[in-house]
């Protein structure tokens, strides 16, 4: 009959929070790992044992004849009996069985009873019975069982129940009320601290799962973001290539077929090749700025934006004899390197698709200092080209041009618009935040 009294579960359920190898126990009021439970059984195994042979052993000291020692000594073989087959050999799993505790109940009770009628220093063994009430379920059993306890440990010294209520029922019956809403007052009293510590227990433990869990989520996070951080630098390397290193190989050769084609004009010859020795300096001082950094070589120096710009389209005009017009409106302003480098590189990138696809005759662009954004538009009169049939075809844009302008932009909250049709010539428009260089100090 040892084992936890710990009935419930802070969930709930009528299933015992203590472990299905153990036991109910009526002294174990701590939390069901408790490094004393071991120890704690093995008192409550023992304790009736000890109770029943010490009150046999003052009742043989008191010299009563023999024949009521003999009788005393089968009453006592029965109770030991009952004990041992009850308890101490009954098996593990019967001892969770309420039908099982309450007949054991019962037989103690009734035992230990006899005996302290026969003998008042039974009374020592009686007292097991509160121990063994209170590990009963559900809660009336356990008030049920304290209450027989009380009133016959209470009156069998004075001729049983039925005198003491006709002797004395008023102290009686408080006694054996006090008695019993005491000793079940604490039995709930601890209950209730069990069930709080289990449900701090849980608590703490579901705490240590969840940051557990969310470092765990962190580190995801992290290594996601390592992830997204390499693929946006390695995309922007590929945009910088493309827009420096390999727009520049793509006029060189241009430069170099015109020079092949112009077999009568020695002069005309010597111009491409020197525009195309010219574009190839300048990538070899791109190749080496990409290798410490990638800023725009226009930019470098303190040179602003429309100045840089105002560059950039007269060397491209030179070098394809394509007129081409800059012009600038609004006040111009230091702004973020970013949004500079930008445009810058839109202009570059604009510039060569016109170079390699427009068959333009002129060129314009236009530079907007707006109150809160920049606009740069790129206009030519070339053959354009027909935007739905691409989309169509499921090619978007070609390359790393249109499709990595509109990427650029869209990494600095703007946007890209794209004008065009066949025989029509090419718009391009580019809107971007207006960040002072100042404001991003």
């Amino acid at each position: 009959m040892s084992g936890s009294w710990l009935l419930k579960s802070v969930t709930g359920d009528n299933q015992p929070v203590h472990d299905c190898d153990e036991p109910r126990s009526a002294f174990l009021t701590t939390a069901t790992d408790s490094p004393w439970r071991p120890w704690v059984h093995r008192l409550e195994r023992v304790m009736p044992l000890v109770l029943l042979g010490l009150a046999t052993f003052l009742s043989l000291l008191q010299g009563q004849p023999w024949e009521r020692r003999w009788g005393t000594l089968a009453l006592v073989g029965v109770a030991l009996c009952w004990v041992l087959a009850t308890d101490t050999f009954l098996p593990r799993r019967w001892r969770e069985s309420t039908p099982v505790l309450v007949v054991a109940f019962a037989g103690l009770l009734t035992i230990a009873s006899v005996l302290m009628a026969r003998d008042l220093l039974f009374l020592i063994f009686l007292i097991t019975c509160f121990f063994r009430a209170i590990v009963l379920d559900p809660m009336p059993l356990v008030l049920l069982g304290l209450t027989a306890t009380s009133a016959l440990i209470n009156s069998l010294g004075s001729g049983g129940p039925l005198q003491a209520l006709r002797e004395w029922p008023v102290p009686y019956l408080a006694i054996v009320l006090i008695q019993t809403l005491a000793i079940g007052g604490g039995l709930e009293v601890s209950r209730q601290l069990v069930r709080q510590n289990e449900q701090r227990r849980k608590a703490v433990a579901a705490l240590e799962a969840a940051l557990e869990e969310n470092a765990g989520l962190h580190r995801q996070l992290l290594a996601q973001a390592r992830e997204a951080g390499v693929l946006d630098e390695r995309q922007r390397l590929s945009q910088e290539i493309h827009d420096t290193l390999a727009q520049g190989f793509t006029g060189i050769i241009t430069q170099l077929q015109a020079a092949e084609e112009a077999h009568g004009d020695p002069a005309e010859r010597q111009r491409h090749l020197d525009a195309a020795s010219a574009l190839a300096r300048e990538n070899l001082q791109e190749a080496r700025r990409a290798v410490h950094a990638l800023g725009p070589e226009a930019l470098d120096g303190g040179a602003g934006l429309p100045e840089a710009l105002g560059g950039v389209v007269r060397r491209w005009s030179q070098r394809f004899g394509v007129p081409a017009e800059f012009t600038t409106t609004g006040t111009p302003g230091p702004m973020h390197p970013e949004i500079e480098a930008t445009l810058l590189r839109i202009t570059q990138e604009a510039l060569g698709n016109v170079a390699e696809h427009a068959k333009a005759g002129r060129v314009g662009l236009t530079l907007s200092y707006m109150e809160d954004q920049l606009t740069l538009d790129v206009r030519d009169d070339g053959v354009g080209f027909d935007q739905d049939r691409l989309r169509r075809n499921g090619n978007g844009y070609r390359g790393f041009g249109l499709s990595g302008m509109r990427q650029r932009v869209q990494r600095l909250a703007g946007s890209l618009v794209v004008e065009s049709e066949p025989g029509g010539g090419t718009a391009i428009s580019a809107t971007v935040p207006a960040i002072p260089f100042q404001e991003s100090r």
